[in-house]
């Protein structure tokens, strides 16, 4: 496994002509990055892992500093799983000039997490393209546990006619149903037990929520009833134009909070 901490270097070490597979991270791996990993893996001849925390996508400089950081930990796991290639920038080596933050993403953007979190995608979207234009990778490997912020990505690459197919991979859960996230390594067992109950009480109730979307008054109560302190937002949405489908999908979206740590899910 070849480690390199400079694009130049990078550049010079990985073969033209191989598909070439990459899997964008902040670290603190979990059974979602690995999954993620095997499967670009399996569907290449080489994968690449990038570990960058993006400071300007985080709204607030306490997130930033809280969010889990394992650098050992994770690069074992690496090794363990045969990653080809691993990408260590330092921030001036991405952001030479600072974040771009005119760059033109879709009105997807203004929902959801959008609306609570000015730039957050813009940043994202920001970073991806210039990993994309330092790594020219054939596949980027993207979960759908961030479903809004994957179909961001995909779009920006479609309009901007960027060669590099974007692979969509199912959100990996525990065994309770609390989706696999970074963010899960700072709650106590007692608060993923409370997580897990808010993708239980969703999934129980998807279906009634399709038919009449006024029962969502009603979910909220019940999530507040168990314990969780604030629900930012709880969205159904028919993702049928962007999915490209014939017939309605239909996805219950929330963002919620344990004490001051922020978890995403969808249904």
């Amino acid at each position: 496994m070849k480690i390199f901490t400079n694009k130049n270097q990078l550049k010079k070490n990985i073969k033209k002509g191989i598909k070439l597979g990459f899997v964008p991270t902040m670290g603190a791996f979990h059974k979602g990055h690995i999954s993620l990993i095997k499967k670009s893996i399996k569907m290449c001849d080489k994968t690449i892992v990038s570990i960058f925390i993006n400071k300007p996508q985080f709204n607030k400089k306490k997130d930033f500093n809280e969010y889990p950081r394992d650098l050992s930990k994770d690069i074992s796991i690496l090794k363990k799983i045969k990653v080809n290639y691993v990408y260590l920038p330092k921030y001036r080596e991405i952001y030479p000039r600072g974040p771009n933050l005119g760059i033109k993403i879709s009105k997807f953007s203004n929902q959801l997490c959008g609306k609570f979190r000015p730039k957050h995608f813009k940043s994202v979207v920001d970073v991806i393209d210039r990993f994309l234009k330092i790594i020219k990778p054939n596949k980027i490997f993207l979960g759908k546990k961030d479903y809004q912020q994957l179909k961001i990505i995909e779009d920006y690459i479609v309009v901007n006619k960027i060669n590099t197919k974007v692979i969509k991979c199912k959100t990996i859960r525990e065994i309770n149903g609390l989706a696999c996230s970074s963010r899960n390594f700072i709650l106590s067992t007692n608060e993923k037990n409370l997580a897990s109950k808010v993708y239980k009480i969703i999934k129980k109730n998807k279906i009634k929520i399709i038919k009449n979307k006024h029962l969502l008054t009603k979910i909220k109560k019940q999530i507040y009833k168990i314990g969780i302190n604030k629900i930012e937002y709880l969205n159904l949405i028919n993702l049928k134009n962007l999915e490209s489908r014939k017939k309605n999908f239909y996805k219950v979206f929330i963002s919620f909070y344990l004490r001051s740590v922020r978890l995403i899910d969808n249904i």
